[in-house]
């Protein structure tokens, strides 16, 4: 039996296996959960052949009917090894096996797993899935969204977490690009052939995607994306990270699409806010009002949702420090009655603040430890340099 590399563990799927699934995956428009069930029944090799020769069921057979004496496996595999790219199959150890399972037990028909990924870059798609998020939002985005994305990309691919997004313009690109800046992971799912650049203007995203992370796609050599596909790609997007973050929608965004996917798939759906002026925050705050997303402010909220249990907490928000947030309760009631402009005796601080002079010498001793009160002739007062403190 003939047997073709693949990527991964540097294990061999037969070539018969990948010639049949890039039959498959070109023969039926994804996602088709009839042809999932067909190829879980018999394999893809005999699966393939039942299709080809219309031995299959009905509703099967009409989504085929216009591609299925045309066998283009061979020349799709050619085409794609010219462009850099392979054939990621459920047969290979690379094979994102657990993100797709969600879909695989999904209740809507329009959830079912890829056949089959075409995959272009040295990541290894397992491996990548494993600490995962989708970073999805409105292509007109603002540019506190853009600030936003690409700071949640950096931050977060710089504790080792996977930026999963689909390459468009907007919250998309910013999401890959904050990834990038800090040479972390990322993952882009295109809706077009891999020996295609969409949109054209960020061939250059892509491509630096694609080197050092990987470029996904459902969707077989020369396939140009259109608006269904965009709709079918989303699904993978909100399946192959551990959760998902909304950075801006409108109220009519096609990013809610991804959110609805993510929440049929039982995948954690996160929300940033934004101004409530803001037409770009709408769909954000909408899914946070009914409930349906957790709402995130930092990348350490999504980490904390997300995160491995017990390691990726979120630690919370720092506010303004003061420099009396060094000493104890009774030395800040001191402090609060010292004047930095006169001195005050102990007796009239220690009336001032409530406290017995054993505790108001404690007090200014501990403050003057830390520079916060000096000692002038028998009596207290703030450090000149401390005025307003």
């Amino acid at each position: 039996m003939s047997a073709a590399p693949v990527t991964g563990a540097g294990a061999l799927v037969p070539a018969e296996v990948l010639r049949a699934r890039a039959y498959l995956l070109r023969t039926v428009e994804p996602p088709n959960r009839d042809l999932t069930i067909l190829v879980g029944r018999y394999g893809p090799v005999e699966a393939a052949d039942r299709l080809r020769r219309g031995a299959v069921p009905d509703g099967l057979l009409r989504a085929a009917a216009a591609r299925r004496t045309n066998d283009l496996a061979e020349a799709d595999l050619a085409a794609a090894a010219a462009a850099g790219a392979r054939l990621l199959v459920p047969e290979d150890p690379e094979w994102p096996a657990w993100p797709f399972s969600a879909l695989a037990v999904a209740e809507s028909r329009d959830h079912a797993p890829p056949v089959a990924l075409w995959a272009r870059g040295p990541g290894n798609a397992a491996a990548l899935a494993e600490r995962s998020v989708t970073i999805v939002g409105s292509r007109a985005a603002t540019r506190y969204g853009l600030q936003t994305a690409a700071e949640f990309g950096s931050v977060l691919a710089e504790r080792g977490v996977t930026i999963v997004s689909g390459a468009a313009f907007g919250i998309d690109a910013a999401a890959h690009r904050g990834a990038l800046s800090v040479g972390g992971p990322t993952v882009a799912v295109l809706a077009c052939g891999p020996d295609r650049v969409y949109p054209a203007a960020h061939e250059v995203l892509i491509e630096r995607i694609a080197a050092t992370g990987l470029v996904l796609s459902e969707y077989p050599p020369g396939t140009v994306p259109g608006r269904l596909r965009f709709l079918v790609r989303n699904r993978l997007l909100a399946a192959y990270g551990n959760g998902c973050v909304v950075v801006e929608a409108g109220a009519r965004s096609g990013t809610r699409r991804t959110a609805s996917d993510t929440e049929a798939l039982r995948r954690p759906l996160m929300a940033v806010p934004g101004p409530i002026t803001s037409a770009m925050s709408v769909g954000c705050h909408e899914l946070v009002r009914t409930r349906r997303a957790e709402l995130v402010g930092r990348p350490e909220d999504v980490l904390d949702t997300v995160g491995r249990l017990g390691i990726d907490l979120a630690t919370p928000p720092q506010g303004e420090r003061r420099p009396t947030d060094a000493v104890g309760a009774e030395a800040r009631a001191v402090h609060d009655a010292l004047h930095a402009r006169s001195a005050r005796s102990p007796a009239q601080l220690g009336e001032a603040a409530g406290l017995p002079p054993d505790a108001v010498r404690a007090a200014l001793t501990e403050l003057e430890d830390h520079g916060l009160a000096e000692y002038h002739q028998g009596l207290w007062q703030r450090p000149a340099r401390r005025r307003g403190a």
